[in-house]
């Protein structure tokens, strides 16, 4: 790493360890990851992961006393920090916990309500990017807003008919998630049965004072998206 590029790392560390969680810190960030190899840019994205992830935990850790305001535009400085590293997990992740903590307070701070839309986007966002079980729950949202007619979904703005179909369409789209999930859960445990069948046959071929060896964590080969739910169940500090 260049020392022009050490010393913007170094700026932009000093920037989030002083709460500087505006624009400014985010074109420092922006600026990093600009004009650099391939090589290098992976490198400083890993490292940059890693630094947003330890200041993002610190700071939700501590959100309690902030007001609803706040930790919004905390969490929305880190929504952009993350997209620009290429961190989609952590980015749909925050994304989900803004929604969640305007839709929390929606009743007692005017103008935080979450529109059907907003939850659809978010809902297929997720299931484009392989996030089943957050994506199900972006539609059921989505599917709450629309039948409670709220927000522009009141009868006189969305006609019956159309309301129909677009319940239509996001029912389909959540059966759709939710068959992809089961189908993750069938492929993950057919994994595990081969795995352990494996274990099995080669302890009979083996000496019995041959050594146990362990195979991969069961978390890494439930994949991705139990990941991505345990880290949601980490950021719940927002709220």
């Amino acid at each position: 790493m260049s020392r022009s590029a050490s010393e913007a790392v170094a700026l932009f560390r000093s920037h989030l360890q002083q709460r500087r969680f505006d624009g400014a810190t985010l074109r420092i960030l922006e600026s990093i990851l600009v004009a650099r190899d391939v090589e290098s840019l992976l490198v400083s994205r890993v490292a940059l992961r890693g630094l947003l992830l330890s200041e993002a935990s610190s700071v939700m850790g501590g959100a309690s006393g902030m007001t609803v305001e706040k930790k919004l535009r905390i969490v929305q400085f880190f929504v952009g920090a993350f997209a620009l590293v290429g961190d989609g997990e952590s980015c749909l992740a925050l994304k989900y916990e803004a929604l969640i903590l305007r839709e929390s307070n929606c009743v007692k701070v005017q103008g935080l309500e979450v529109s059907y839309d907003e939850w659809l986007t978010f809902a297929k966002d997720s299931l484009d990017n392989g996030f089943y079980p957050i994506a199900i729950q972006g539609f059921e949202k989505a599917l709450q807003c629309i039948q409670s007619n709220k927000n522009e979904h009141r009868e006189d703005v969305m006609p019956s008919m159309n309301k129909h179909i677009t319940l239509k369409n996001i029912e389909n789209l959540r059966d759709m998630a939710t068959s992809l999930t089961a189908g993750r859960s069938v492929q993950s445990r057919t994994a595990e049965y081969l795995k352990s069948k494996g274990r099995q046959e080669g302890q009979v071929s083996s000496s019995l004072s041959a050594p146990k060896v362990d195979v991969a964590s069961s978390a890494f080969r439930c994949g991705i998206n139990k990941r991505n739910l345990q880290m949601l169940q980490r950021s719940r500090g927002l709220q």
